[in-house]
């Protein structure tokens, strides 16, 4: 039999200290039951000979020494099962669209096993998201972890939902699907994310995760954990391509932040626990493509950096451990530019690895650096107008000028609903290309030039 324990000497915050235990596992699920007939869950979040600490899940209210501990010798576990796409579920598993509990096929500890780097196969294979700021000078690759660096206040949650509509694999019959988590939103956000899901019919292929604001800061710690562990199962038993999108990674490190002042942990940078290195990368490492299966698992991950702050330890340590980023601009935004990402900024480290001939075009990389080249001279260029006037501009400065403004306003700048293929984003690019004297294209060989400029198209 189970035994309980009323030995709780201290509750603070969402944490109970508990003492004459036995031996307790770190992480194991515990449940409290209150005084009045109630109950709570719990995970151990440290133990030792003489006292265990316990987080509880649904907050300490209503808790007193009175309350009994039964430790279940059990982790936390999600129940996982095909079913569970086109779901929307709580932060910690539960059914919010009024559906039924989902049957399980399995039960997953959500901590993952961690993935051996020799089973890893290098990402090579192009993801499509519609997005040409993404795809033409950014671009994904399937098993890459790439994250987007915003602001409060910027559309990133659009961007993101754009994404989950948009993303696929062009040319393959492959299934894709997409595992949505977001933590510590808003109701109204929401409600905002559940309706686009079921009105765009992204549903029918994506698990969300919703944990709202008001929910305690235990289960935001959770629910990007519950996310990937549903994840690699459709990955690695169910052989999909699962693109995973984790919004606001920001509220996840700031539940961290909480759950060390509650521990009295010392702190780090800013007040951030020292280990939120290792955290993180224990979400981001779960990311990738294993030798002799045929899933994968991609991961978009936004956080807001607080006061656009590039430098803050959440946006720096994840700039360590990802593979590029992709950076939201407060003053496209100003432009009413959507989707305002500033590619100056943004890189995509695998890129090299899944463009080219075969994979998306031959003249993708090219016409990649000679956008990029032109876009950052246009901009310095601004500044330098800024001080002398554009009169006083070479002829050839006010044409790359000029590049800068069209680069932003028909490559950026696209529609909330608007998915270019990446065929249509090349196309774009080579039109504005189009618009300087060729003898400027010096980062694009003349074959493609013959072959995709649209001068020669015509001559053709």
């Amino acid at each position: 039999m189970t035994k309980e324990y009323k030995t709780i000497i201290e509750i603070s915050g969402p944490l109970i200290f508990i003492e004459k235990t036995e031996p307790v596992g770190y992480g194991e699920l515990v449940n409290i039951n209150l005084p009045d007939g109630s109950s709570k869950r719990g995970q151990v979040l440290d133990t030792s000979a003489d006292i265990v600490a316990v987080q509880v899940f649904e907050g300490t209210g209503g808790l007193n020494e009175e309350s009994g501990v039964v430790f279940t010798g059990e982790t936390i576990k999600l129940p996982v099962s095909k079913d569970m796409l086109g779901r929307i579920l709580s932060g910690s598993g539960e059914p919010l669209d009024g559906g039924p509990r989902i049957v399980p096929e399995d039960r997953i500890d959500v901590n993952g096993a961690s993935m051996n780097p020799y089973s890893r196969m290098p990402p090579e294979e192009f993801i499509q998201t519609g997005i040409s700021t993404i795809d033409g000078t950014n671009t994904l690759v399937r098993g890459q972890k790439l994250p987007i660096f915003s602001g409060s206040g910027l559309p990133h949650n659009e961007i993101a939902l754009q994404i989950a509509r948009q993303a696929k694999v062009p040319g393959s019959e492959e299934a894709f699907a997409v595992v949505f988590a977001a933590m510590g939103i808003t109701n109204e956000e929401a409600q905002y994310f559940m309706e686009d899901f079921e009105k765009t019919g992204a549903l029918e292929r994506a698990v969300v995760f919703l944990n709202l604001a008001d929910d305690p800061a235990v289960e935001r710690i959770i629910t990007p954990r519950m996310a990937l562990t549903a994840a690699e199962y459709l990955a690695y038993e169910h052989d999909m391509h699962v693109l995973v999108i984790l919004t606001d990674i920001t509220n996840y490190c700031e539940a961290l932040r909480q759950m060390g002042a509650a521990r009295e942990e010392v702190p780090g940078r800013r007040g951030y626990p020292g280990y939120m290195y290792t955290d993180l990368a224990s979400l981001y490492e779960r990311a990738g493509v294993i030798k002799g299966r045929k899933g994968s698992v991609t991961q978009f991950s936004i956080l807001t950096m607080p006061g656009d702050d590039i430098t803050h330890p959440i946006p720096d340590l994840s700039g360590y451990i990802t593979e590029g980023q992709i950076v939201v601009s407060r003053e496209l935004h100003r432009k009413g530019i959507y989707p305002p990402i500033n590619v100056l900024p943004s890189l995509s480290r695998l890129m090299n690895s899944g463009i080219g001939a075969g994979k998306t075009r031959d003249d993708h990389k090219a016409v990649s650096d000679q956008m990029y080249a032109g876009y950052a001279e246009g901009r310095d260029l601004r500044g330098l107008v800024a001080i002398v006037g554009k009169e006083a501009l070479s002829e050839r400065d006010q044409r790359i000028l000029e590049f800068a403004d069209l680069f932003e306003d028909r490559f950026v700048r696209q529609g909330r609903n608007e998915d270019r293929s990446i065929e249509d984003t090349l196309n774009v690019a080579w039109s504005i290309l189009s618009e300087l004297p060729e003898a400027l294209l010096t980062r694009v060989d003349n074959k493609f030039i013959e072959k995709y400029h649209p001068a020669h198209k015509k001559s053709n």
